[in-house]
């Protein structure tokens, strides 16, 4: 396997399975309903914005590849539709799935000497740099949404506490 392959084997499991860490984002949203979606926890991210943001930075890159602008800001990236149906939901997860598999399908097929070339403009390093940047950024992310997925479960009187010294 050469290293756009992995490279797509990674971006594939950390959204839908069997990576090493064995914790996927597909995995930890499939059960959270559009309501727990969007709530709001202190002053922390949504599950929805998190998952809207993660998808943000696979879409830019694979506009790149498929030979269009790179349109991304930084500013826009937690910028996502509004969630307030089941509906809505379902959307922004099959978009991300979507936009996952696409992103890998065309990663494997770069050439390996592709992964060295700059990507768009130098300030932005290779290929390599914002393929595996999106698949860290991925995981990451991921960590935040078990968090918040896991205080989303508690009673509400145990998700608020204070620390006393």
């Amino acid at each position: 396997m050469n290293l756009p392959q992995q490279l797509a084997r990674h971006l594939r499991e950390v959204h839908f399975g069997e990576n090493w860490t064995d914790v996927t984002i597909r995995e930890h949203v499939s059960d959270i309903t559009w309501q727990q979606a969007t709530a709001k926890i202190s002053s922390l991210n949504t599950i929805a914005a998190l998952v809207y943001h993660i998808n943000y930075y696979v879409k830019a890159v694979l506009r790149v590849l498929r030979d269009e602008p790179l349109n991304a800001k930084d500013a826009n990236s937690f910028n996502h539709p509004a969630v307030d149906s089941p509906e809505d939901w379902e959307r922004l997860l099959q978009e991300s799935w979507t936009d996952a598999e696409d992103l890998a399908q065309l990663v494997e097929q770069l050439p390996e000497s592709k992964l060295g070339e700059t990507f768009v403009e130098e300030k932005y390093g290779s290929y390599y740099r914002n393929i595996q940047g999106v698949i860290e950024h991925a995981h990451y992310h991921l960590g935040q949404i078990v968090l918040l997925k896991k205080l989303l479960s508690q009673p509400a009187e145990a998700s608020v506490t204070q620390s006393v010294h």
